[in-house]
């Protein structure tokens, strides 16, 4: 189990972090009271609203911010960070690496890439269902607003993704300070309807949560498909983690986010017990008709404030993806010359946000996008508890009887969770499945192919003291340095052999250069770089970086000197394999993803630019393989 001591070091002070932690982390999770409660009463399972209901409700959404929110991921899962990092591939990697070759491993990697597969079908709804719960406030204020909440909604969602390749800098810098301005306004109308009916007070005592169970078992269970609401967002305090740490997410969601979301929910639970018409919208319904204007103002900002948080964490778990090897290489442009983790991906934007609208479009309404929220985000969830089992069992070494215990009652409550949204799946459920199924194909796809594409290029690679024999005083060498890219730590490149050739000719320095990922977020410049001299003017050069980290080639190679000396930019020649693959009935992956994966090559972004070369020292060598 780790502590801070390992966790990304933080220049801000943690107070700065902790207001930082409200806008990014706690944003989505901030906006569920737009929706949450609602759904309870008028979503597809309505209940009836009285006291026992009500009471039923408000007590079962205390505890659960209480065991999965408070317990499970902030005093548990949060210590679980890779390096300081966290999320469902920092997981796997943390997982795979204290493990290493485990007759558990190939079922952890297929839960961490299903677990980030449903992030994306959640990454899709997120910007949809808050900016719509948000702007539906209008139709409070005025019913004749009803027709304008699709048009308004779709412009903002636009200008939303519109501004991602400005960067989130400046953006960020209003994160926090609106943040806690809305989570006040959160407790000031909580404080407003509690005093009106202290009594509601008393749905924090679980037993109301067990007698609406024994009350009628199956409207209860249900009713959780709909209480998760009050969650969603829960898993970026864990993904979230790299960006504030442990300490300034604990900070921010026990002594902020969770209280003034508590408050709120108990005063539109009292505003319920005395006006059970108010179901339709009580988030807006508990404030004064001079204020809903100005809520639904702040509520859209917070909306798109959670918006952003997700939008960003799908760029950075698409980074993740890319160095981790399940996704093709992406163009990603760095937005800030000061924070790493502040990124654009113009391929992920411009997808999530023709997705978005057309869901926008398609459902209408944010009562039929909450069907499709539950389900991605329980699944997460039941996920994650599934690894911190094998963390509580084989990687922190619990004492069995309790890593028994808490992984038991994690996966019975997210199950539970899980269970009841399944029976949302007719009503919209079923699109981040779909979402989920496309992603994990994708990422299973590129990850299978580039495995069998290396057992390819292996079989057919020369032994490297078989080449250096072969060679000896045969071919003309000539000055400068030839850089040729391999996949691999053994063997001779293919574009070296198709360069000797085609051109019978060798530079006087020969440098061999791989580049590896190894699991953690990032490696230190010392210890980045490893150098073998292979004899006869051949280098071999491993360069070793993390998933968070940046790849530049020559950047990095103006620091090294050991192989042969500096590296002098104007006599250096990059060369690069492309190879165009061909489909074949070889063993392997079905026919139909194997001419996916040759798609998704040729539509990767070249190496050339992904590790940053130079555009006039490039070579490529073009050849052909079956897969």
């Amino acid at each position: 189990m780790s502590d801070d001591s390992g966790q990304t070091a933080h220049k801000e002070g943690l107070t700065t972090l902790a207001i930082g932690a409200l806008g990014v982390v706690f944003g989505d999770i901030g906006t569920s009271p737009l929706y949450a409660l609602k759904e309870s009463f008028v979503g597809h399972h309505p209940l009836v609203v009285d006291r026992p209901h009500i009471f039923g409700v408000l007590s079962l959404i205390f505890w659960t911010m209480t065991l999965i929110v408070t317990v499970k991921y902030v005093f548990v899962i949060l210590r679980a960070d890779n390096k300081g990092e966290g999320g469902s591939l920092a997981l796997l990697a943390l997982i795979t690496r204290k493990l290493g070759q485990h007759r558990l491993s190939p079922l952890i990697a297929v839960l961490g890439v299903v677990a980030t597969a449903l992030f994306y079908g959640d990454a899709i709804i997120t910007p949809a269902i808050s900016v719509l719960s948000a702007v539906e406030g209008l139709t409070v204020v005025h019913a004749g607003f009803a027709e304008w909440v699709l048009p308004i909604s779709i412009a903002i969602l636009f200008g939303l993704f519109a501004i991602q390749a400005r960067g989130t800098a400046a953006v960020g810098k209003l994160f926090g300070p609106l943040m806690i301005v809305y989570f006040a306004v959160l407790a000031v109308l909580g404080i407003k309807e509690i005093v009106r009916a202290p009594e509601v007070l008393q749905a924090l005592s679980p037993h109301y949560a067990v007698q609406f169970f024994v009350m009628n078992p199956t409207l209860a269970f249900l009713a959780l498909g709909s209480v998760v609401l009050a969650v969603t967002g829960a898993e970026a305090l864990y993904a979230d983690m790299g960006h504030f740490g442990r300490k300034a997410i604990t900070l921010s969601w026990l002594y902020i986010a969770f209280p003034c979301l508590l408050i709120n929910y108990l005063g539109q639970a009292a505003l319920l017990m005395g006006n059970p018409d108010a179901a339709e919208n009580p988030f807006f319904l508990m404030a004064p008709e001079w204020a809903r204007l100005p809520l639904v103002a702040l509520a859209t900002m917070a909306t798109i404030i959670a918006s952003q948080a997700v939008i960003s964490g799908a760029f950075s778990v698409s980074q993740q993806a890319v160095q981790l090897g399940f996704l093709p290489r992406l163009r990603i442009l760095h937005t800030s010359a000061s924070a790493a983790g502040q990124i654009y991906i113009p391929i992920i934007n411009w997808g999530l946000l023709v997705l978005v609208i057309m869901l926008v479009l398609g459902f209408r309404t944010s009562t039929n996008l909450a069907a499709a929220y539950g389900i991605a985000v329980t699944g997460t969830m039941f996920i994650t508890a599934c690894l911190l089992g094998v963390l509580a069992f084989s990687v922190w070494k619990w004492h069995p009887a309790l890593a028994a215990l808490a992984t038991g009652a994690f996966l019975l409550i997210d199950g539970l969770y899980f269970a009841s949204n399944v029976t949302k799946i007719p009503d919209g459920g079923w699109f981040p499945l779909l979402v989920a199924a496309v992603a994990f194909t994708l990422l299973t796809t590129w990850a299978t192919g580039r495995r069998l594409m290396r057992d390819r290029l292996h079989e057919d690679a020369m032994p490297f003291d078989l080449f250096l024999k072969s060679i000896g005083d045969k071919v003309r060498r000539v000055a400068g340095t030839s850089i040729f890219l391999a996949s691999t730590t053994d063997g001779i490149p293919p574009a070296l052999l198709h360069n000797l050739k085609h051109n019978h000719v060798l530079h006087d320095r020969v440098v061999i250069l791989t580049v590896t990922n190894e699991g953690v977020p990032h490696v230190p410049a010392e210890q980045r770089r490893e150098v073998e001299d292979l004899g006869q003017g051949f280098f071999r050069v491993v360069l070793r970086y993390g998933f968070m980290d940046e790849v530049n080639i020559p950047a990095e190679l103006r620091h090294e000197e050991r192989a042969g000396g500096p590296f002098k930019a104007m006599e250096t020649s990059y060369f690069l394999a492309r190879q165009t693959l061909i489909p074949s009935s070889r063993p392997g992956m079905a026919i139909w993803r194997e001419k996916l994966f040759a798609w998704m090559v040729r539509n990767s972004e070249s190496a050339m630019e992904f590790f940053k070369l130079p555009t006039n020292r490039v070579i490529e060598l073009g050849s052909q393989l079956e897969i």
